[in-house]
């Protein structure tokens, strides 16, 4: 069972998903964006909190980039918080970590600092980075 919390913060609104994010549920993702998309709100970030995520496929990639581009049109910026090791990774593979800035937790996000490392891995590796320990 999937499920999406919205919650208002005083520095943006936090989106916690629980459950598994797939081609069955990425439609309530895409229902609680269009929730934080109203228009006259705040510039806030929008942090999207997955540590209680146990599952994500191309499905529930495909609804975070819809709304990092429909957030994109109101100069607001996407955030993710406390990304599942396995989704982490293939954010890497994709290139995606460049695009997503990844941060350990919600609270970390919404603080305004730099991307830091992903407790589950000790760190959120660039694409980048990846290429150079490869090669």
């Amino acid at each position: 069972m999937f499920s999406v919390e919205v919650r208002q913060e005083a520095r943006g609104t936090v989106m916690a998903l629980r459950g598994e994010l797939d081609f069955d549920s990425a439609v309530q993702l895409d229902e609680a964006g269009h929730g934080v998309l109203e228009p006259g709100r705040r510039k806030e970030p929008v942090v999207v909190d997955m540590a209680g995520l146990t599952f994500c496929d191309s499905s529930g990639i495909s609804a975070l980039l819809r709304l990092y581009q429909q957030l994109s049109t109101q100069e607001r910026r996407l955030l993710l918080a406390a990304v599942p090791r396995t989704v982490l990774r293939l954010f890497t593979l994709t290139g995606l970590d460049q695009i997503f800035p990844v941060h350990p937790d919600a609270h970390a996000a919404l603080a305004g600092g730099p991307p830091g490392p992903h407790p589950a891995t000790g760190s959120a590796p660039s694409a980048q980075q990846n290429e150079k320990e490869t090669a």
